[in-house]
């Protein structure tokens, strides 16, 4: 989740740490701007230049989420929504003239069947599914109220509006608008009740997932790349105490892009 930036929000420039996908392309890249414009640790940046995709943007945000520092990342990947394009020159006038967005993360706490107890974050999604041959069975609570008594399906998606371009969409989810306070709930090929399309929930609702028969049905449950199996239950909510910042060129900024993917055929 996102709340949006403020003229207050600060316009970072100075030291830079670089962080790379590594692969050639992005370990090249990063030579070049290394050059010309020197590197500093990440913890004495003021600034960290993800290069690579939108794999490593999300490592980034999750490794330096809560610590302040605004994430700019260029595309040397193969996906690039979160990416700004790649240039080598004029770096520090970009960074002057960057949106800044901060983004809030979803928390998972998850039991598995020997009763232990997980917890982990989410900037994308949430996402349960099942684990064998068999669909899974989910009750699906909203705020402690039984919504669905049982959902049978391959798997269900809680998703952030930075998420709902990614597995949301995919699954057929709704596209949000970043600054929307609203998650986004998405079955996963959905068999009982058949017609039900998943529904928008505000973003301070806490979503509580209980799989039904788990030693016949078994279900993972991941956050983003944290992947948990054998759950028996999850609870979602969004923190709202915690950012990261992401920064983005203005003449392509967050709302741009998913305009863009809305009005995508």
């Amino acid at each position: 989740m996102t709340s949006p930036t403020t003229s207050d929000q600060p316009r970072p420039t100075g030291a830079l740490a670089f962080v790379t996908s590594g692969t050639p392309d992005a370990q090249e890249a990063c030579r070049l701007l290394v050059d010309r414009y020197g590197a500093v640790a990440p913890e004495d940046a003021d600034v960290i230049i993800a290069l690579g995709g939108d794999g490593l943007m999300l490592q980034t945000l999750h490794r330096f989420m809560g610590s302040g520092k605004p994430i700019y990342g260029m595309n040397r990947g193969s996906v690039g929504f979160l990416m700004n394009e790649f240039r080598e020159t004029d770096l520090q006038e970009r960074l002057q003239a960057a949106d800044v967005t901060p983004i809030h993360p979803l928390t998972m706490d998850v039991e598995n069947e020997a009763g232990d107890i997980y917890t982990a974050r989410a900037i994308n999604e949430v996402s349960l599914l099942r684990q064998s041959s068999q669909a899974a069975r989910l009750r699906v609570s909203v705020d402690k109220r039984v919504r669905l008594d049982e959902l049978i399906c391959d798997g269900i998606i809680v998703a952030t509006p930075a998420g709902s371009t990614a597995y949301n969409l995919s699954a057929h989810g709704p596209i949000l608008p970043i600054y929307s306070p609203l998650l986004a709930l998405t079955p996963i090929s959905a068999f009982r009740p058949r017609r039900w399309r998943g529904a928008l929930l505000p973003n301070h609702a806490t979503v509580d997932i209980e799989v039904l028969d788990p030693q016949k049905r078994p279900v993972s449950a991941s956050a983003d790349h944290t992947e948990f199996r054998h759950v028996v239950k999850v609870c979602v909510r969004e923190d709202s105490h915690v950012e990261g910042l992401i920064m983005f060129d203005p003449d392509h900024g967050w709302d741009e892009r998913i305009l863009t993917e809305m009005f995508h055929y």
